[in-house]
C-alpha cells in the first residue's frame, strides 16, 4: 500500500491569497496512495461542506475527521482518507492549556488478507519546543495503551519538529520514522516553494516493509506551504 501526507493549510497557497482546494484534489487523486493523512482541514459548517469529504468523494470511501479547534464558528482539524474500512476512529487531545488546540486522529483498519488490524495516527503538534515534547509523550502513552504489540501502526502528520527531537522522544513507543531509515535524515518539507526545515513524518512499527516514495515538486509547491510525503508499507500477510 501507499500512504501520504499533507498539511493542506484550510485550502489555501503557499502566500495564503488563492483558494486551491481543487488543485489539491487533483494533486491527491494523482498521487493515488491508498490511506492520506491531511492536516489543517476545515471541517466545514452546517452552509459549506467539509473539505475532506471533498477530497474523499468516490475516491476513497471510507474517512474519518478529528476536530482540533473552533473559532467564529468554523473548525479545523486533522483528517484520514482510506481505500479499507475503517473499524473504530478517535481523535486524542495533544492540547496545552491555554494554547491553539492540536490533537491525533488515530483510526483502526481493516486491511484485507493480513493479519491484526493496521492502526494509523494523524498528527499536527504545537509551535513550541516545551510543547512538542510534552505532545510526543502523550503520543507514546496512546500508542502503548491503544495499539496492541504487533499490530501495524502508521503514524504520520506535521510534527513542527524543526530541533529534530521527536525521534529520541518516541523511541519508547517502537517508532521508527521512514525518510530517516531510508536516508539517515528526514526530509525537508517547508515551506513548499524552497524546502528547508524538516516538519513533516511518518513514522511506522510493526510493517513488513516501508520505504519512501519520491514525489514531484510541482504542483505541490504551488498549493500548500508544506510539501507531502509519501512511503510504500507492506504488511505482514495473514497466518
Amino acid at each position: 500500500m501507499q500512504v501520504l501526507t499533507v498539511n493542506i493549510h484550510k485550502g489555501y497557497d503557499v502566500f495564503n491569497t488563492r483558494y486551491v482546494l481543487h488543485g489539491l484534489r487533483e494533486a491527491v487523486r494523482e498521487v493515488g496512495s491508498d490511506i492520506v493523512f491531511l492536516q489543517e482541514v476545515d471541517g466545514g459548517t452546517s452552509a459549506t461542506a467539509a473539505q475532506y469529504e471533498f477530497l474523499a468523494d468516490q475516491i476513497w470511501p471510507q474517512h474519518a475527521y478529528g476536530r482540533n479547534a473552533v473559532a467564529e464558528g468554523l473548525n479545523h482539524g486533522n483528517a484520514i482518507l482510506s481505500r479499507y474500512p475503517v473499524l473504530h476512529n478517535e481523535n486524542h487531545d495533544l492540547s496545552i492549556p491555554g494554547f491553539e488546540p492540536r490533537g491525533m486522529l488515530h483510526c483502526v483498519l481493516d486491511v484485507p488478507g493480513h493479519g491484526p488490524e493496521m492502526h494509523v495516527m494523524c498528527a499536527h503538534l504545537g509551535l513550541r519546543e516545551s510543547h512538542r515534547r510534552q505532545q510526543l509523550e502523550k503520543i507514546c502513552d496512546i500508542v502503548g495503551k491503544h495499539v496492541p504489540d504487533g499490530a501495524p501502526l502508521v503514524v504520520a502528520g506535521d510534527f513542527n519538529d524543526w530541533r529534530l527531537k521527536a525521534d529520541g522522544l518516541l523511541a519508547p513507543s517502537g517508532l521508527n520514522e521512514v525518510f530517516r531509515l531510508a536516508h539517515g535524515q528526514h526530509a525537508r518539507s517547508f515551506p513548499s516553494r524552497w524546502p528547508l526545515l524538516r516538519l513533516d513524518r511518518i513514522y511506522v512499527r510493526d510493517v513488513a516493509y516501508a520505504a519512501p516514495v519520491p514525489l514531484a515538486r510541482q504542483p505541490w509547491d504551488r498549493l500548500s506551504d508544506h510539501a507531502p510525503l509519501a512511503a510504500d508499507i507492506a504488511l505482514e500477510a495473514a497466518a
